[in-house]
């Protein structure tokens, strides 16, 4: 628990520090001799969009920490039997890496200007992350099916709990890769912002990956 906390720790000093930079890097006496076709790295001079995803991922870093503290007072107590997680969420894990790493290599193919390679690269992603949801929610009707309902012990709480807050995260993650990929398929949008929506949802993508692997070996462990 206390590892885990850590970590969670880390990834949130992590992002403050990007968020500092990101904010103190642009002096407003700087922008002004910026030109309007300047590029400065992948966002180009627009940083107010990454600093808002940054924002946003430390303020679930603090939520999920704050759960995951709940999490560790509350097993001490002598009510706890800890459950027995479905093996499918090591299919539903594995998934979700190969999605994140697929993500990458779309970020990766949109920032040199590969077009032919977004659109199977976000629709591949979109699949297997769609997957992960689908297997949570079979994973879930597992435990039901064999009597670990929700209100069966403290730690079958938690675990819906967990993996239901990790789950609309990555829903809400979907709602803008699919305004991406639509206009990718379609042809539409502006060629610049098509890519920043990808480059940051690539960061979005690894971050829930990270947080879902420390909720997976924490569960795993008690």
């Amino acid at each position: 628990m206390t590892i885990a906390l850590g970590f969670l720790a880390i990834i949130l000093a992590t992002l403050l520090g990007w968020l500092l930079k990101q904010t103190f890097n642009a002096a407003p006496w700087e922008m002004e001799t910026v030109s309007d076709t300047a590029h400065y790295g992948p966002f180009g001079d627009d940083k107010s969009k990454l600093i808002a995803l940054l924002t946003l991922l430390a303020v679930v870093s603090s939520f999920f920490a704050l759960i995951l503290s709940a999490y560790s007072l509350r097993m001490e107590l002598g009510d706890w039997v800890p459950m027995t997680e479905p093996q499918l969420l090591w299919t539903n894990t594995v998934m979700l890496i190969v999605a994140s790493g697929v993500f990458q290599w779309t970020r990766n193919a949109a920032v040199a200007g590969e077009q032919g390679r977004l659109q199977p690269g976000l629709l591949i992603t979109g699949v297997l992350t769609l997957g992960f949801v689908l297997g949570q929610f079979v994973a879930w009707q597992q435990l039901q099916n064999s009597g670990q309902l929700i209100t069966s012990n403290p730690s079958n709480a938690f675990f819906y709990f967990l993996t239901g807050a990790h789950a609309v995260h990555i829903l809400g993650g979907l709602y803008v890769w699919a305004r991406a990929t639509l206009k990718v398929v379609l042809g539409t949008g502006d060629a610049a912002k098509i890519r920043r929506s990808i480059e940051l949802c690539t960061i979005y993508w690894h971050f829930l990956l990270l947080v879902w692997l420390v909720l997976f070996g924490l569960l795993l462990s008690t």
